[in-house]
This record gives structure tokens, C-alpha cells and sequence, in this order.
């Protein structure tokens, strides 16, 4: 999709939630990743910080920054597999308004090209709560890269078009 240059870029502010039981901040390198890709892209780091896999925690923590107007989006990397433990999908159906069924599938598509059929493991995942978008990708570096660049670099840029994730912002709570 192209960017159009006459329009004007406008940054967000995104909080980035990494979803482990076995990483500390030291090992956290998807993490870290899309820490720099987000700066990079020229978006707000608004806030950071580590969760274990248990949805109730991951849900308050999503909660709190859902009520925080100075965030417009969260991007979790980590805890979208089949294991007992991976409930990442489970703690956003706890806190989501609707969901955006096409950023799972269009990821696995993406990554598809990458991993090839183990894709089909992934339960990447978005949904809409409360007016702030929330964007669950898994824990691998690969995985966030594929995630970023093939799909949130362009949908979080508001000059992207024919349309982009940052042109909705103002009408996600429209009743």
C-alpha cells in the first residue's frame, strides 16, 4: 500500500506489552524489538512493562491503560500459542468492544511465507476495547517483525492509503 506524501504523518502513542512466563527485561528481545520499530516508525512509546501468562493480569494491566487517553494503541507480543499456559487471546476477549478478525488472518498469511505451515499454530489476534486498539502478536522475533512490518507499520501510518487504522481513531466510539 503506498504512502502518500502530501499527507501529514501523525504519531500515536503505544503501549507495548510483552506476555511471558520464562523472560525478564533483560531477555525480552521481541520486546525490544518492536520498542525500536515503534520509535522508529515515529509513534510514542507511551509505556512498557511485562506480564506472566495469566489473563486476569494481563487483562488489568490492558484495563488500565485502555482508561489511559494518552494511549491509542497496544501491541503484546507473546502468550497467542496452544499451549495451557498462552492466554493472551483469552485476557482480550475479557476487556475488547469488537474484534478485527483480518489481523489474524492476514498475519498468518504473512507468516506463512516465513515459517510455512507452522504458521497455523499462531492465535495472533486484535481487537477494538473502548476506543484504543490492541494488537497480540506472538513472542518471536520473527513473528513481531512480520507482524510490524508487513501489517502495523502501514495501518498505524496515517498516510497510508486507500485507508489506515489512524484515520478511524477519532470514530471508534461512535454510537
Amino acid at each position: 500500500m503506498p504512502v502518500d506524501p502530501a499527507r501529514t504523518f501523525k504519531p500515536i502513542h503505544i503501549a507495548l506489552l510483552t506476555v511471558s512466563d520464562t523472560r525478564g527485561p533483560d531477555e525480552d528481545t521481541s520486546g525490544d524489538i518492536l520498542a525500536q520499530r515503534i520509535r522508529d516508525a515515529g509513534h510514542t512509546l507511551s509505556a512498557r512493562a511485562l506480564e506472566r501468562d495469566e489473563a486476569d493480569r494481563i487483562a488489568t494491566r490492558l484495563n488500565n491503560w485502555i482508561d489511559d487517553p494518552a494511549i491509542d494503541a497496544v501491541v503484546i507480543t507473546g502468550g497467542t500459542g496452544l499451549t495451557g499456559r498462552d492466554v493472551t487471546p483469552e485476557a482480550l476477549d475479557r476487556v475488547k468492544t469488537r474484534d478485527i478478525p483480518g489481523f489474524g488472518e492476514l498475519f498468518r498469511w504473512i507468516s506463512y511465507k516465513t515459517i510455512g505451515t507452522s504458521t497455523i499454530q499462531s492465535r495472533a489476534c486484535a481487537v477494538v476495547a473502548r476506543g484504543t486498539y490492541i494488537f497480540a502478536l506472538p513472542g518471536s522475533n520473527g513473528a513481531v517483525k512480520d507482524g510490524w512490518d508487513g501489517i502495523l507499520a502501514e495501518q498505524l501510518d496515517s498516510r497510508n492509503r486507500p485507508c489506515n487504522f489512524v484515520e478511524l481513531m477519532p470514530r471508534l466510539l461512535e454510537k
